[in-house]
């Protein structure tokens, strides 16, 4: 059990006998008025976020998870494949487990897959993947250095603003908590 200002974002909690995830987390002393921490959950099962004032010295359960390194392998339009990198054993995850971050699964990606009694519960994607531009418009030929960026679509279908010397082909890296560009990793 954690006390209240325990609590830190990311960290999954159970609360009202569901796991939360704590997105954000503030702890407050009003004047006179004892301490209590304002925390914004989201919940795992529904997808709802909401918000819970707790007192400073309330109790809250932290979900113990299990994390298995795992690898993407292929999606079959219903269910996204992955193997466990240590016995190979295979899973299947929806669309609901992995929510945004479907955009990002390249093949032979490494993630981390949270389990809770035995069964999955989230991904964990890393910081930032490589991934090939399909397609881009062709960059202006008077833009020699300046900040106004293009559309590009990668090989998952994600839309991704890029600098006008990205072409297609070029594999870039891109940050999985934003969906941004952050730099060219290889010309086409």
């Amino acid at each position: 059990m954690l006390q209240a200002t325990q609590l830190r974002p990311g960290m999954v909690v159970k609360f009202n006998n569901e796991l939360h995830t704590v997105f954000t987390m503030t702890h407050r002393t009003p004047g006179n008025l004892r301490g209590f921490v304002q925390v914004k959950m989201r919940n795992l099962r529904s997808g709802s976020m909401m918000e819970h004032r707790f007192s400073s010295e309330d109790k809250i359960e932290k979900a113990m998870l299990d994390e298995v390194e795992m690898e993407y392998m292929y999606d079959d339009g219903e269910y996204y494949y992955f193997m466990n990198t240590e016995n190979f054993e295979q899973t299947h995850l929806t669309k609901e487990h992995l929510g945004g971050g479907v955009e990002f699964l390249i093949p032979q990606l490494k993630v981390h897959v949270e389990y809770y009694e035995g069964k999955p519960i989230s991904v964990e994607l890393p910081a930032s993947v490589d991934m090939k531009v399909v397609e881009v418009e062709p960059g202006l030929k008077t833009a020699t250095v300046s900040n106004v960026g293009k559309p590009a679509t990668m090989e998952t279908g994600l839309i991704v603003q890029v600098p006008q010397f990205v072409n297609e082909g070029d594999v870039i890296r891109v940050s999985t908590s934003e969906g941004t560009y952050q730099e060219r990793v290889s010309n086409a």
